[in-house]
């Protein structure tokens, strides 16, 4: 698209109402980052990915010891991964998001702990960040977009913008 874009950071709060779908929380917290930004005219892309693990949500790890519970908790299983996307220009929003399916083998505790030492996923919803050593060597598939679980649909998010600029 040609698109010339900037990376911006704010401090979000991410929590949210309670009986929310997994897809309603990706996409209410992704809306509540696009408030804390000033548009000016140019487009706004924000986003919030989500992990859900029979319908537990799996934020951004607290510490250690909720990142090796999380980890724990994804061995041998399969989850949900979330990405609420928002664009914003001017008056208009528009919000999306996308949905893929994840497979983990199971790992032990001693691989859990390498992970959390060597790749430090506290930023990371479910504690573990695909395109690193958890999704190269514990993800045995994905079905639907890996970018998505990466943290931003692509895929998506292109054919989004084409219908929204």
């Amino acid at each position: 698209m040609g698109l010339d874009f900037k990376v911006e950071l704010k401090d979000v709060d991410e929590s949210y109402p309670s009986g929310l779908s997994p897809a309603e929380i990706a996409v209410y917290i992704s809306e509540q980052k696009a408030k804390a930004f000033t548009a000016n005219g140019e487009i706004v892309i924000t986003a919030d990915t989500i992990v859900a693990l029979n319908g537990e949500i799996l934020g951004k790890p607290e510490d250690r010891t909720h990142a090796q519970e999380m980890l724990k908790k994804l061995s041998g299983s399969r989850h949900e991964v979330f990405t609420g996307v928002t664009l914003v220009k001017g008056d208009r929003i528009h919000s999306f998001y996308d949905r893929t399916e994840v497979y983990c083998k199971s790992v032990t505790a001693e691989e859990i702990d390498f992970y959390i030492d060597n790749y430090k996923p506290f930023d990371k919803a479910g504690s573990y960040g695909v395109q690193d050593w958890w999704g190269i060597v514990v993800v045995e598939r994905i079905e639907g977009s890996y970018t998505n679980v990466m943290g931003l649909p692509t895929e998506k998010l292109y054919n989004e913008l084409l219908k929204f600029i």
